[in-house]
């Protein structure tokens, strides 16, 4: 969606996302100071507990730690706030657009089998002022400020191609009908419609305020997708009525045992040789000791709960216990992130 921020707006929105830029050479400076504190691979504790709490007293007097801790902290609590302000500011001419888009051949409506679940407002996931649901207009907030002038202005790589990238992992072109789970904003969704133009695209997210700007998207892409309110954990759809059931780095927002439950809803929606695409962040088995301790770091301070135990989680044995055949768990092209699991339902 194309708009235009205020001054203010826009320079406080990239101040933020400067200010992240900046942490590179800290977290340099950081590993230096490990290494130079006797901490490496052999040294690091194997009990993750003991790990963190080894590193934080090793750097308990290095300034690049501290300084780290600071503007990670200030980002983390100001970036939702910003945000909103930046909208404040151009609300009232944007208004009448949103509320237009708001009609058109896409639907919201809630699941017929779900309630909200009680881990959703446990936490303000990736820190989000007010979690979700915080504001009126949070899927504009979060998918258009957040994600486009905080986001994506300092992440390696373009994070709307990689949504459209990871879909080449799938070996059909054919599939009559997807269902995501957590479709948030839309960015993910748009995505698959056009990569798979002929295909009914069925999506459900447990915030309204976000499903509302993923309808927006749609509309305004003249795109028609039914759109539902709830986590996909029991959807109360009928089996076998899909080909395909994906999602998009969802999982370390949510408990382990909801991702084993997504699996299992997927199978049984799916028909017979329908295919499974989840995709997340790097697994902690990936990664060398200092990485699984910059994770954690970076879940902490941002705002994850979840982290750790989805990170921790064997994709592959979780789906192979939902019931798929074929099952790769793996970084997209050799990388180690995105993360994602594939898998297919028996004919």
């Amino acid at each position: 969606m194309e708009f235009d921020l205020k001054q203010r707006g826009r320079a406080s929105m990239h101040f933020l996302s400067d200010l992240a830029v900046a942490t590179g050479p800290l977290r340099k400076q950081v590993d230096a100071d490990m290494l130079a504190r006797g901490l490496d691979e052999s040294t690091l504790a194997d009990d993750l507990d003991e790990r963190l709490l080894q590193v934080d007293a090793a750097l308990a007097d290095s300034p690049a730690a501290a300084a780290l801790a600071m503007l990670g902290e200030y980002s983390g609590v100001n970036h939702g706030r910003v945000a909103a302000a930046a909208f404040a500011e151009i609300e009232a001419e944007l208004l009448p657009r949103l509320k237009a888009l708001e009609q058109g051949p896409t639907t919201i409506e809630p699941l017929p089998g779900e309630a909200r679940p009680d881990y959703f407002d446990r936490a303000w996931i990736h820190r989000t002022t007010g979690g979700w649901d915080g504001h009126p207009y949070q899927g504009f907030v979060h998918g258009e400020l957040i994600h486009r002038h905080y986001v994506a202005r300092n992440y390696p790589g373009d994070i709307y191609a990689q949504r459209r990238e990871i879909l080449s992992v799938l070996p059909r072109r054919d599939y009559r009908k997807i269902f995501e789970i957590g479709t948030s904003s839309g960015n993910y969704t748009l995505q698959i419609a056009r990569t798979f133009p002929e295909a009914e695209l069925w999506g459900c997210d447990p915030s309204p305020r976000m499903l509302e700007h993923a309808q927006r998207i749609a509309n305004e892409n003249e795109l028609r997708w039914r759109l539902f309110v709830g986590s996909g954990e029991k959807t109360g759809f009928e089996s076998e009525g899909f080909d395909l059931v994906t999602s998009y780095i969802v999982l370390h927002e949510i408990p382990a045992e909801a991702t084993k439950a997504q699996l299992r809803e997927a199978f049984r929606l799916l028909r017979p040789n329908g295919d499974v695409l989840f995709t997340d962040v790097t697994r902690y088995a990936a990664l060398d000791k200092k990485g699984v301790r910059w994770a954690e770091y970076t879940a902490v301070n941002g705002g994850e709960p979840f982290w750790r135990e989805a990170a921790s989680l064997d994709l592959a044995a979780a789906a192979r216990e939902a019931g798929f055949v074929d099952v790769r768990s793996e970084g997209f092209r050799g990388g180690i992130y995105p993360w994602f699991v594939y898998g297919r339902k028996p004919a």
